[in-house]
């Protein structure tokens, strides 16, 4: 439905559309009019298996009859069992939960200086950043991520670094040049989302774990919008041929509750002792209950596959577009089902056009529209977004 102004309670942070959605099917959503949408913008990012996923219901409800929360104080079966379920998926040996991507930034920062001042180089508290990128809202997240807007206001010395120094992405040269004694980590997007998703370099993704190795600082990976399944893998540095030190994902991996994690090896673990680090909600019943779902699912046979297929079904039509409508100077960015369109027309005006349609995407840095479907996409729905976007692009060419 569209809503009434009068609803003003909650804070203004958001420049909302006016919509409002009754409930949601597979990709879809219906307002309370019964008006549906194709959903490519999935929570931005975050609901990976769509909406109303009955394996995803049947595991909440289940849990939900038998108990909620208890705290950190106790031992969380669930939790342990999801633990290792991505220790099995990934590089980590150990996992600390939390609620959000910004907690997981948060938790993934303080790790990483606590593992130098545990080897006692305290000194080493600089991590080196990149250009556009996205690391979340909280004070460390801001001062970590590239949009100085987001920090207006909020820091107490506009021209201080706060112990982030930022780097063009792509130039080696530059970025070794960066790391001195007091560097602890680098800290990367292996696709950046907000700022426009631009895909790094997989070379580029070995050297920096060259640089790591050879300085003994610590290579951390923000996985938060591109894991769990975006990019075709479980994981996006699994198109490479290397591994991070410690990782923060969230987004999809609870399919929509909210659920965060720090993925580590067993070398930064050392020195999280009790007492350096906690979440009171972090990793309870429901969210640990909920995210081993969404990863069996994820991790079945053939899921990943379609993903891949799907997605490179998209950019090759998205692609086709580019001769078809030149003026536009489209340009598709992206891997599996995390996509970007760049052109010369304001991506709000493709954002709004779509949106008009019955087609719900993401804006992002540098002009770009994300496409951001469901995982578990349909080759079908994949068509019908395609012919909506097409339809607007011949009326803005």
């Amino acid at each position: 439905m569209i809503v009434n102004k009068k609803y003003n309670s909650v804070l203004q942070t958001y420049s909302r559309s006016n919509l409002s959605f009754e409930k949601g099917e597979g990709v879809w959503l219906y307002t309370s009019e019964g008006k549906k949408y194709l959903d490519f913008a999935s929570g931005i990012a975050v609901n990976s298996l769509g909406h109303s996923h009955p394996k995803l219901i049947k595991a909440l409800n289940e849990q939900a009859l038998k108990l909620w929360h208890t705290s950190n104080l106790y031992i969380i079966e669930e939790q342990e069992k999801l633990a290792l379920q991505l220790c099995d998926l990934s590089f980590a040996k150990k996992v600390f939960f939390c609620n959000s991507g910004a907690e997981a930034t948060e938790g993934t920062v303080k790790m990483i200086r606590h593992y130098h001042y545990s080897k006692g180089n305290s000194h080493k508290k600089n991590i080196v950043v990149f250009n556009d990128a996205f690391h979340g809202r909280t004070m460390t997240g801001i001062s970590a991520g590239s949009n100085s807007m987001h920090r207006k206001g909020f820091m107490p010395e506009e021209e201080s670094n706060y112990g982030f120094v930022r780097c063009s992405l792509g130039d080696i040269n530059e970025l070794a040049n960066k790391i001195d004694k007091n560097t602890a980590a680098i800290l990367i997007e292996p696709i950046q989302g907000e700022g426009g998703v631009n895909v790094v370099d997989l070379k580029y993704l070995e050297n920096l774990r060259e640089l790591c190795d050879k300085n003994n600082i610590i290579l951390a990976f923000d996985e938060v919008q591109c894991g769990i399944g975006r990019t075709g893998k479980m994981f996006a540095y699994e198109w490479s041929n290397i591994e991070p030190d410690i990782m923060g994902i969230a987004k999809g991996l609870g399919g929509g509750f909210p659920v965060g994690a720090v993925l580590l090896n067993e070398e930064v673990s050392f020195g999280m002792a009790p007492g350096t680090h906690g979440s009171t909600f972090g990793g309870n019943y429901l969210a640990a209950k909920v995210s081993e779902a969404v990863l069996n699912e994820i991790s079945s046979i053939g899921f990943l596959s379609n993903v891949i297929v799907l997605g490179d079904f998209i950019k090759k039509e998205l692609n086709g577009y580019k001769e078809k409508y030149p003026k536009l100077e489209l340009e598709v960015l992206g891997k599996g089902l995390m996509l970007g369109i760049k052109s010369s027309i304001k991506n709000t005006i493709l954002l709004e056009e779509s949106r008009e349609r019955g087609l719900l995407a993401v804006s992002a840095g540098n002009n770009v529209l994300r496409l951001l479907p469901p995982l578990n996409l349909k080759k079908q729905e994949a068509k019908i977004a395609l012919g909506i976007l097409d339809n607007v692009f011949k009326r803005l060419n």
